[in-house]
């Protein structure tokens, strides 16, 4: 007959054959659940497994509500955006990025707009450079339909 170790609160633990162990947890009015199956003989505990399973599930969802988001704010661009405008967006950037938040930046070419793509590579690149000290580039400058855009994270705070 197999026989398993039972362990748990309110058993006596040891080497039991199966039928008793069952016995023993049903006399308690709670669940027979295998714990480590790779063990000689497999181990099992005696406990309420849906109070068990409530209580995994409790523990995930603290766990995914103490996880951190990750915030991406944008910024967008012209292909002629002048210094002024540049720098304001460029203000707001850094201040994303000391918050912890990812900066997407990308200009946006309207219109017959899209001939000056070196233009607009210029500015990302520009752009890229001034935060240099915050953040690191994630995603290189790439076109993507008529937008050409750049992916910035925040350095990790030492």
């Amino acid at each position: 007959m197999p026989q398993v170790r039972l362990v748990g609160e309110n058993v006596e633990q040891g080497i039991y054959d199966i039928k008793e162990a069952l016995a023993i947890a049903q006399e308690q009015g709670l669940d027979l659940v295998e714990i480590n199956s790779k063990a000689d003989p497999p181990v099992c505990r005696v406990i309420d497994y849906s109070k068990f399973k409530y209580e995994q599930k409790k523990r995930q969802k603290e766990l995914k509500a103490k996880a951190q988001k990750t915030v991406v704010k944008e910024i967008r661009f012209g292909p002629n955006t002048d210094d002024h405008d540049f720098n304001f967006k460029l203000k707001h950037a850094e201040s994303f990025l000391k918050e912890g938040s990812k900066v997407r930046a990308y200009v946006q070419f309207v219109g017959r707009a899209i001939v000056f793509k070196e233009r607009g590579e210029e500015i990302l690149n520009k752009f890229i450079e001034k935060l240099d000290e915050y953040g690191k580039v994630e995603q290189a400058p790439q076109m993507e339909g008529k937008k050409m855009i750049v992916t910035i994270a925040p350095k990790s705070k030492k």
